[in-house]
């Protein structure tokens, strides 16, 4: 037998097991399906956790930071309060900074923005941020829609240059009951620490899918509200967006280099929650790791009782000539054969929901309402469809699941032929 079994090769031993899958077909089924749900659950949460990272990105790039941001050193320190009397370069032009910066290799665009605090004073709601845009360019360059990946006005239009009025979020206009054509009076604090107050015509609203933005933020030109707060041509901030996002460290040293101390320019993968997503990453690979090596036990198990209940003719195989390693290797090429097939049913299921859900989101927002309102989360996330992905799930499905085999595999090898045959 052993002589044969070396003409054969492996290939004889992988016959041998392939055929003893469909010995048992209930217990086959529970071990594929454990090591399916596993892959499943890994390819999912893989694509899911990696939509969610990329919406992070996208939100941290297109809201706050572009690709390179530049503000005061005063401004940082003072942020949270959205403070516009220590604008970038103190007595310098935006436009003539905005030139000298877009001059740097690999600068796509640089643009004003200036976030400040008001006060409503005829509404319901008290408080809402006045975020000044040049509304032209910005919407050029980004999609503020994160779902439809448009300019995210739904109604009406946007205000026009140097104009008094405004665009409010679908949100913002549902709490205060604000519509196209109202005024909205509001104070506000200008770089003097004056009070200002003004009333612009709610010309259009938009929706974002972004509720931060959507249920607080009313976008004005960013001339008028530059001579509201008596800013003359300076900004509260630049943003720099970059033609290609790996650029960035590049831009960020060379802004950097031009301004000198007193202004501080923050690369976007800087932002507290990219940095956070970036070390999360890692626990969710050990989460999935676990996950798989749960499902393994079952595999074990089954092994395990593979060898119990076919023991004499475990005995049978060593009278007949196969050498203990022969023996161990049937055993262990049959639990393979079981990790394929349950790492490629959870492959084939999960990507198949991960590339429908990379289409048609998975709508946060809705399911948990306002919990992700500090956090830039998108109320859509697209999951990340990803082949490379795809593939390292089932290789690491069938790795753990045969990693976790080889102890009960081996324990046929402890059993004397003799011995066996007696039981």
């Amino acid at each position: 037998m052993s002589d044969e079994m070396k003409k054969g090769g492996s290939g004889t031993l992988i016959k041998i097991a392939f055929r003893n899958i469909g010995r048992n077909r209930r217990r086959t089924v529970f071990c594929i399906s454990a090591v399916g749900i596993a892959v499943f659950f890994v390819v999912f949460y893989g694509g899911f956790i990696g939509g969610m990272t990329q919406s992070i990105n996208e939100l941290v790039q297109i809201f706050e930071l572009g690709h390179v941001r530049v503000v005061t050193e005063e401004y940082e320190a003072e942020q949270e309060f959205m403070p516009v009397m220590y604008p970038v370069a103190d007595g310098r032009s935006w436009r003539e900074l905005a030139a000298d910066i877009e001059r740097i290799p690999g600068v796509k665009a640089v643009m004003p923005r200036i976030n400040t605090l008001a006060t409503l004073q005829d509404s319901t709601l008290r408080h809402a941020t006045l975020w000044g845009l040049d509304i032209a360019r910005e919407t050029e360059i980004n999609n503020f829609n994160m779902t439809d990946r448009n300019d995210g006005l739904i109604q009406g239009r946007w205000p026009t240059p140097g104009s008094n009025e405004a665009a409010i979020g679908l949100a913002l206009s549902e709490k205060t009951g604000f519509v196209i054509g109202d005024r909205i009076t509001l104070r506000t604090t200008s770089a003097q620490f004056a009070d200002r107050f003004w009333s612009p015509e709610v010309v259009g609203i938009f929706l974002f899918d972004y509720i931060r933005f959507d249920e607080r933020y009313i976008i004005v030109d960013i001339e008028r509200l530059q001579r509201l707060l008596t800013l003359d041509e300076g900004t509260q901030q630049l943003v720099i967006f970059a033609e290609d996002e790996k650029q960035s460290p590049f831009i960020t040293a060379s802004v950097q280099n031009m301004l000198g101390p007193g202004n501080l320019v923050t690369d976007w993968e800087d932002h507290y929650w990219v940095a956070i997503m970036r070390q999360i990453v890692p626990l969710y690979t050990l989460m999935f790791i676990v996950f798989l090596s749960v499902a393994s036990f079952l595999i074990v198990n089954t092994v395990v009782m593979i060898i119990h209940e076919r023991i004499k003719e475990i005995g049978m195989m060593g009278c007949l000539g196969m050498t203990r390693g022969e023996i161990v290797k049937v055993f262990f090429f049959e639990s393979i054969f079981l990790s394929i097939f349950g790492a490629t049913a959870g492959v084939l299921v999960g990507g198949t929901l991960v590339g429908l859900l990379s289409n048609f989101p998975v709508r946060i927002g809705d399911l948990y309402g306002n919990t992700f309102a500090d956090m830039p989360l998108a109320n859509a996330i697209f999951t990340q469809f990803s082949v490379t992905s795809l593939v390292q799930a089932f290789l690491m499905g069938i790795v753990i699941a045969a990693v976790f085999t080889l102890i009960p595999s081996l324990r046929s090898v402890r059993v004397e032929p003799v011995e066996a045959l007696r039981r």
